[in-house]
């Protein structure tokens, strides 16, 4: 099947101007000024979007896709996500993880949801363990679940400076991320441990002895929550000046903030007045997680559940709230995302890369079609179902 979508203004992420996406199966077969369709060919299929805006398809590189262990008891554990929940948001890769509860949900389990979701149609890997060190894997080691487990391509969510986590050591987190950076140069696979960061005294210390002490570069890790607390912001900008990439998380209230929480959209425009490359930012939703609610004792209070939808609503703001330019607001949930993760197929709309693309509105940024490798399942705003059981 061949695909053609016309007089689309294409940012790449990069502004490309009008132009005519030629897709072919699963890929992208080029990029024309102009082209001439062939009339009445019925193994063509042509969108005209003209009004509309194409971009890359959105990479959430840190979702609950088998839900999350609740922190209020077993009545609040949250939901697995569905596939619709997942592409009307223009996501079409994820990286699913585990959080508190690798009892009851495990890398099983995830590795299962992930295969269930790619033969539905879109891209998926994991992060092998979950909050915990020593990490519960597949073969018995982080480094062996990235050799030998294909969906597998780092290790998370390690939580750190938090009451949740297992109170690792220095020496217990640096032995992690030293097997995760082996099995990865081993696999040709990313390798990075994706690190939860709470609100504790230590916050990002790990991090910064491990890149003053080692030969491990600040790449090997992505910590995320970065936004958590304004505190834990500002050593997050330091971080990258290590050279080291920064997640901001988009699932907040964004009318209820927690004291000190950064709203994303708001922390992307400080983060590139404060001089950080867009390079070194990306978001992820913290999808179908919990939001516990914690008093000063730590005592748990409530729980929300984190939405996939807050990933580009918060790139949207940051582009109609914050005038960050559209172009260069994409690559935090798209080119970089692919970087990092070295999804070389993933992030951007070129020659030979998947056909993971997604059409806006001019008018509005609202998302209208979702194509996720060449097949749409958002199509002028409505979903198209193919034989799933939602």
């Amino acid at each position: 099947m061949i695909t053609i979508i016309k007089n689309a203004d294409i940012y790449a992420p990069e502004p490309l101007g009008i132009k005519q996406v030629v897709i072919l199966e699963d890929r992208i077969e080029g990029i024309y000024d102009d082209i001439n369709i062939p009339e009445n060919f019925i193994e063509i299929k042509v969108v005209d979007a003209e009004g509309k805006i194409l971009v890359p398809g959105f990479i959430d590189n840190h979702v609950h896709i088998l839900g999350g262990g609740g922190e209020g008891g077993f009545k609040t554990r949250t939901p697995e996500l569905s596939l619709s929940k997942i592409t009307t948001a223009g996501i079409t890769t994820v990286v699913g993880c585990l959080g508190t509860d690798d009892v009851c949900r495990d890398i099983r389990a995830l590795v299962a949801k992930a295969n269930a979701l790619e033969e539905e149609g879109i891209s998926t890997y994991i992060y092998t363990g979950s909050y915990e060190i020593p990490v519960k894997s597949l073969t018995g080691s982080p480094k062996g679940d990235l050799m030998m487990v294909s969906k597998a391509i780092g290790v998370g969510e390690i939580a750190l400076s938090d009451h949740r986590s297992s109170q690792p050591t220095y020496e217990q987190f640096v032995n992690t991320v030293a097997q995760a950076r082996v099995g990865g140069l081993l696999s040709g696979k990313a390798g990075v441990v994706n690190v939860h960061l709470g609100d504790g005294a230590t916050m990002m210390e790990y991090l910064f002895t491990m890149i003053s002490k080692t030969e491990i570069p600040a790449t090997q890790v992505l910590p995320t929550h970065i936004n958590r607390i304004d505190s834990l912001f500002e050593m997050g900008i330091e971080y990258t000046k290590a050279g080291g990439f920064i997640d901001l998380t988009t699932s907040s209230e964004p009318n209820f903030l927690e004291p000190g929480e950064v709203k994303a959209s708001k922390g992307l425009k400080l983060l590139l007045d404060a001089g950080v490359p867009i390079e070194r930012i990306t978001f992820s939703s913290d999808g179908n997680g919990s939001m516990p609610l914690f008093d000063k004792d730590k005592k748990f209070l409530g729980l929300g559940i984190c939405s996939v939808e807050t990933l580009f609503r918060e790139v949207r703001d940051a582009v109609l709230e914050e005038n960050i330019p559209l172009g260069e607001a994409l690559k935090v949930i798209t080119s970089n995302a692919a970087e990092i993760l070295k999804l070389k197929a993933k992030g951007s709309i070129e020659k030979g890369k998947d056909a993971d693309l997604v059409l806006l509105d001019k008018a509005t940024l609202n998302i209208h079609s979702v194509m996720a490798k060449g097949v749409f399942h958002i199509e002028n705003n409505k979903v198209i179902v193919k034989g799933t059981f939602e």
